[in-house]
């Protein structure tokens, strides 16, 4: 990905000409790319970064100096960068996916209907999440055996009920020092997007 692909837009040809121009357009194709490039890119932190380095430019861009005559170029830079930093917060904003209501019945076919959430990660993954659901004890308080809680969570995510207890031999024969692969790794996702989002903010300020 081309990081610097904003810095070499009309837009940014045109105020760093500070010349007589149609600004309106330039500053549309160049929100219209932004907004491509905030919903069309598949890497969010190469865009974020991509953001970054657009709004640092604006921010510092001599425009700003210009005389009086030229400040209609100054106040689409000022627009440029207030809709960058729109765009950031648009980013860095958790973005939850619409409720997929679950259809009821008041015959037995809803014990038939399918899951809204289906489980695409490992078996032994689910049974890592709900054995340490289990010990943690915060469903019903820890009073709910986990041949009862097992099964209810295996329905809630799609999936066939399996033999729990198996997997779970199997996710004590580890070798490695932690032997919880699937917990270990999403303690590090979620603690590597807090700090994303804590650079995110440190750069808008």
């Amino acid at each position: 990905m081309n990081y610097f692909l904003l810095a070499e837009t009309d837009f940014f040809r045109q105020i760093n000409e500070a010349g007589d121009c149609n600004m309106e357009k330039a500053y549309t194709a160049f929100a219209t790319q932004v907004i491509e490039l905030c919903i069309g890119s598949p890497d969010t932190n190469r865009t974020i970064i991509a953001l970054a380095y657009i709004e640092i430019e604006l921010q510092h861009h001599p425009v700003r100096n210009l005389p009086e005559e030229k400040k209609e170029i100054a106040n689409y830079v000022s627009k440029a960068l207030s809709f960058v930093r729109k765009m950031q917060k648009f980013l860095a904003a958790p973005q939850v996916p619409p409720l997929i209501p679950i259809q009821t019945s008041t015959d037995n076919t809803n014990e038939n209907t399918a899951s809204p959430l289906q489980w695409t990660g490992n078996a032994i993954d689910l049974v890592e999440l709900i054995y340490g659901i289990n010990e943690m004890g915060c469903i019903n308080n820890g009073n709910m055996p986990l041949k009862q809680l097992a099964p209810l969570l295996y329905k809630i995510f799609g999936v066939e009920s399996k033999d729990c207890y198996r997997f779970y031999i199997d996710i004590k024969r580890r070798k490695n020092e932690s032997r919880t692969y699937f917990l270990d790794k999403m303690q590090e996702k979620l603690n590597e997007k807090m700090l994303r989002d804590e650079e995110m903010e440190r750069m808008r300020r």
